[in-house]
C-alpha cells in the first residue's frame, strides 16, 4: 500500500507540472522552430534522465539490458518521445494551451481501452461514470459545452500525438514490471530525442538550432526543466499504479492549464468554471477514495494467500 500511495503523489504531482508546462510551452513554442523545440527539451531532458541514474546507482542495471529490453526502450522513444511531441508542438502554435491541456488529459480514455486488452487491467462500473463526469466537468471549465468545440488541424495534431502517447503508456507500463522508471523515462527522451535528430537532418531543420537568440535558449532550458519534472514522477508513478488510474489523475493538469491562463489574463473566471473545477476535483477525490479501497482489499488478499 506504501508504493501504491507513493505512486498516486507522484502521478498527482507529474499532472500539476504538466498543466503548468502546458500553459509556458505554448508561449515558448510561439517563438521557435516547433521540431528544433522538441528536439533540444527531450535531448536535455535524456541526459538528465542519464545523470539520474548514474546519481542513484542504476547504471549497472543499464549495462544488464538486453538487446530485447534495448530495442523496446528504442521503439518507446519513437511513440512516446519522437514523434508525438513533434505532433504536439506544431499543433500547440495553431490552438490555445487550455484547448491543447483538454485533449492531452482526455488520454485516460484511450488508455483505459488499451489497457483492457494488453494489460489485462479491470475496469469497474465506477470507471464509466467517473469518465463521463470528468470530461462533463472539462467541458464546464474550459466553456465548450461540445457545440463550441472546433475540430481543426491543430486539434487533430494534437489529438495524434495524444493517441501515440496512450499507446506509449501502456507499452510503458508492461515494461515498467521489469526495469527501473528512470531507465524507461530515459530511453523514451534520449531515443526520442535520436528520432527527431534524424528527422530534423532529413528535413534540413538542424541549422535552425544555430539561429537561436538567448531569450528562445531562456525558454528551452526552463520548459525542459518542467519536462524533466513531469517525467521523472509520471514514470516513477506510474510504475506503482494502474494505467488507466494514472492517466485519469493526470487530467488534474487540464484545470491547471486553464487557471493559469486567467491568472495571466488577469480577467475574472467565470462561475461555471469554478462549477468546473469542482466537479473535476471531486471524481478525482472519488477515484481515488474507490482505487485505494480496491488496493486494499488486494493487499489483504495476496497477505492471506
Amino acid at each position: 500500500m506504501k508504493t501504491w500511495t507513493k505512486g498516486v503523489l507522484f502521478v498527482f504531482v507529474a499532472a500539476l507540472i504538466s498543466g503548468i508546462s502546458i500553459f509556458f510551452n505554448k508561449f515558448a513554442v510561439s517563438g521557435i522552430n516547433s521540431d528544433v523545440f522538441a528536439f533540444l527539451k527531450n535531448l536535455i531532458v535524456g541526459i538528465l534522465l542519464f545523470s539520474v541514474i548514474i546519481l542513484f546507482y542504476k547504471f549497472k542495471e543499464l549495462k544488464k539490458l538486453t538487446n530485447k529490453q534495448w530495442l523496446r526502450l528504442s521503439f518507446i522513444g519513437l511513440i512516446g518521445g519522437a514523434i508525438p511531441f513533434i505532433l504536439f508542438f506544431r499543433g500547440l502554435k495553431l490552438i490555445s494551451a487550455s484547448t491543447g491541456s483538454l485533449i492531452h488529459k482526455m488520454m485516460f480514455l484511450f488508455v483505459a481501452v488499451l489497457a483492457i486488452f494488453y494489460l489485462k487491467e479491470r475496469v469497474n462500473k465506477a470507471f464509466f461514470i467517473t469518465a463521463v463526469l470528468l470530461v462533463l466537468g472539462n467541458a464546464l471549465l474550459l466553456g465548450y459545452y461540445f457545440s463550441g468545440f472546433g475540430v481543426g488541424f491543430g486539434e487533430l495534431l494534437v489529438l495524434t500525438a495524444t493517441l501515440f502517447w496512450a499507446v506509449e503508456t501502456v507499452i510503458s507500463k508492461k515494461l515498467l514490471k521489469h526495469l527501473d522508471a528512470n531507465i524507461v523515462a530515459f530511453g523514451r527522451m534520449f531515443f526520442g530525442s535520436l528520432f527527431i535528430l534524424a528527422f530534423l537532418i532529413f528535413t534540413d531543420q538542424f541549422r535552425f538550432i544555430f539561429s537561436m537568440d538567448a531569450s528562445q535558449i531562456s525558454w528551452v532550458l526552463f520548459t525542459s526543466a518542467l519536462l524533466f519534472g513531469y517525467v521523472f514522477f509520471w514514470y516513477n508513478g506510474l510504475k506503482n499504479v494502474s494505467a488507466t488510474f494514472a492517466t485519469q489523475i493526470l487530467l488534474i493538469g487540464a484545470p491547471v492549464t486553464t487557471l493559469f491562463n486567467y491568472a495571466f489574463l488577469g480577467a475574472a473566471v467565470p462561475v461555471s468554471k469554478f462549477v468546473g473545477l469542482g466537479l473535476i476535483l471531486s471524481v478525482l477525490a472519488l477515484s481515488v477514495f474507490l482505487e485505494s479501497k480496491l488496493n486494499k482489499r488486494t493487499f489483504s488478499a495476496v497477505n492471506r494467500s
